[in-house]
């Protein structure tokens, strides 16, 4: 059996890299769309006084990574509008 012995050039080794930081990155602001969704989410089913800060904060969160490319801008939209549709709601039931 012949193992893959060939070494690897410098380029190979910086491309590596940098996509090892670039995955570290994406994860991090991925989950930070996620835990600020949900967040919101739950704000919105306890009927919290501070609904709107929440769906703020988390739509910020949103169009910050579309701006960076993270998410695409289309499943960004989606986002925004199903939080905004449930917050709308939520209040609507509260007057």
């Amino acid at each position: 059996m012949a193992e893959n012995t060939k070494k690897k050039t410098p380029i190979e080794v910086k491309r590596l890299r940098q996509s090892k930081e670039r995955n570290r990155r994406n994860t991090a602001v991925k989950k930070s769309v996620k835990t600020a969704f949900k967040k919101a989410n739950a704000a919105i089913i306890e009927n919290g006084e501070n609904i709107s800060d929440f769906v703020r904060k988390a739509v910020k969160t949103i169009d910050t990574a579309a701006s960076k490319g993270i998410i695409k801008k289309n499943t960004a939209a989606r986002k925004k509008s199903r939080l905004m549709k449930k917050m709308n709601a939520a209040l609507a039931a509260a007057e």
